[in-house]
């Protein structure tokens, strides 16, 4: 007899339809094509455990499973649950009326429980769109899958479940989720406040720009200084996700399988931050069984790089194009993926290898060569990919002692939102176009173009730090962003003198900055 049953295949961060095809009839063996890969290919011994300890015979005849499209390599273990229920049917061990109208998804374990699976979110946004009556995957992986309205999700944590659903001898319950109230009950919960924030003011104020205009940022300080501390609190002034935000972040952390069981949506920013060692394909994405790299699980949020100059030059040269196009692009032999990147890029280190240049007590050790290698390990075009970069000073006695709280992050937040508000406004014909540091060069030039007098003082500091036409360009994006949280509708010469003061590495010895 032949039996179909539905599951599904996840190519970048979106899912296509798998249909597996049993044939059980008379002869032997096991057989499964359609590009299985040696996961799919074991599950032949799950599948027969499986389908014992839940009480029936494994069928001794030929089995043949095909897996459509053919073209497409199916991965991991996650199709065991529609493979048993497949063959099953086809022995007629379960009825096939309902079959087609559901998708299937799960790993079995020898016992039959069902283990949790990759990608269940996307999974469930492609049942929706095919108007099945349900997805029916593991418990750990239904409330997420549940975000998706107008479909029946039903957890099941063993395959004698499922068989009795289908068999019409026992009900599941689905399981449902106030999607928007879970989402705005959520929203707002942030582990790090600014308020524990001693001193350091300038490098507060640049955070705020960088949030206000989604720009990236550099922060150079001896160890200490309290860069990495700083990081970690900025998704907590950047403006809060959208549902549609939310959904798509979410979507990518469960292709990567980064959600926890019982999560429904991300509700805050994302904030990653790998370790120097990371390679390069598990930056970007890809690999043998493609999946998103730490860019991509940072989309919509911050993705943080410390001690920037001990990462491998090759994998900072690799984000050179996901910074300007917010997306990577991965091609292989086998495969071509695109998957979203549009993050915002923090990063921090120290002045010199021993950290202390420019320390006020601490004598730095390091020759002048030493420095000019430390500081070479990060190239020129990377650089000027960060629009805001900042010194970060040690804090005194004084301020670290002072029991005062610091400007909470709700009220740096609110200043940022309404920045990013005349942002959408100016933005609002402009599609793919969300804040200041997206704009394209003529966006630039209509909404950029300063005064007669700071383009004096942009022309002269251009001249004296020797800096390129993207230095430029991130210097009036910056100042149109400041000029955003100042209220004003021109970009005026203060606007200016403060974004060439966020161009820290760019100085030399005969820039005063005045």
């Amino acid at each position: 007899m032949l039996t179909k049953t539905l599951s599904a295949a996840v190519q970048g961060i979106d899912a296509i339809v798998v249909t597996i095809e049993v044939s059980v009839d008379w002869g032997t063996g096991f057989v499964i094509v359609g590009l299985p890969d040696a996961a799919v290919k074991e599950s032949s011994e799950r599948v027969r455990c499986a389908i014992q300890q839940a009480g029936f015979d494994f069928p001794r005849k030929s089995v043949v499973i095909n897996m459509s499209p053919a073209d497409i390599k199916k991965e991991g273990s996650a199709y065991d649950l529609p493979i048993a229920i497949g063959i099953l049917a086809a022995d007629e061990k379960v009825k096939s009326d309902a079959l087609g109208r559901y998708m299937l998804m799960g790993e079995l374990s020898l016992d039959g429980a069902v283990r949790p699976i990759k990608g269940a979110l996307p999974m469930a946004i492609k049942a929706r769109e095919m108007k099945l009556d349900g997805f029916i995957l593991p418990k750990e992986n239904a409330m997420e899958a549940a975000v998706v309205n107008n479909l029946n999700i039903y957890g099941v944590e063993s395959i004698d479940q499922v068989i009795a659903f289908f068999n019409g001898t026992a009900t599941l319950e689905p399981t449902v989720v106030d999607t928007r109230a879970e989402f705005a009950r959520a929203q707002g919960q942030y582990p790090f406040d600014f308020s524990e924030v001693k001193g350091q003011e300038m490098v507060k104020r640049a955070f705020e720009v960088a949030c206000a205009g989604g720009h990236n940022i550099l922060l150079t300080g001896s160890p200490g200084s309290g860069k990495s501390m700083m990081a970690k609190r900025l998704p907590s002034i950047l403006p809060p996700l959208t549902l549609s935000e939310a959904l798509e972040t979410t979507k990518i952390h469960s292709v990567a399988g980064k959600l926890k069981g019982g999560t429904t949506l991300l509700t805050t920013r994302p904030f990653r931050s790998p370790h120097h060692t990371i390679s390069p394909v598990a930056l970007v994405g890809g690999g043998t069984y493609p999946t998103p790299g730490e860019i991509s699980l940072a989309h919509n949020g911050v993705l943080f790089l410390d001690e920037l100059p001990e990462f491998n030059r090759s994998v900072l040269e690799v984000m050179r194009q996901p910074l300007e196009d917010r997306h990577i692009s991965i091609s292989r032999a086998k495969y071509s993926i695109d998957y979203p990147a549009s993050f915002m890029l923090v990063a921090s280190m120290n002045p010199c290898p021993c950290g202390y240049y420019g320390h006020p007590t601490k004598p730095c050790v390091c020759t002048e060569y030493q420095r000019m290698q430390y500081m070479n390990k990060i190239s020129g075009p990377l650089l000027d990919r960060i629009d805001i970069q900042v010194e970060v000073q040690p804090v005194d006695f004084d301020s670290l002692s002072d029991k005062a709280p610091g400007e909470p992050s709700a009220a740096i937040r609110e200043r940022v939102v309404a920045a990013r508000r005349i942002q959408e406004l100016r933005f609002r014909d402009d599609p793919g176009i969300h804040c200041n540091a997206q704009m394209t060069p003529t966006l630039l030039h209509k909404w950029a173009e300063p005064d007669a007098e700071g383009l004096k003082k942009l022309r002269d500091a251009m001249e004296r730090m020797s800096m390129s036409a993207r230095a430029y360009d991130r210097i009036l994006k910056v100042a149109r962003t400041i000029a955003d949280l100042d209220g004003s509708v021109s970009v005026r010469y203060e606007h200016i003198t403060e974004a060439i003061g966020y161009r820290s590495l760019d100085r030399n010895n005969n820039y005063s900055g005045s």
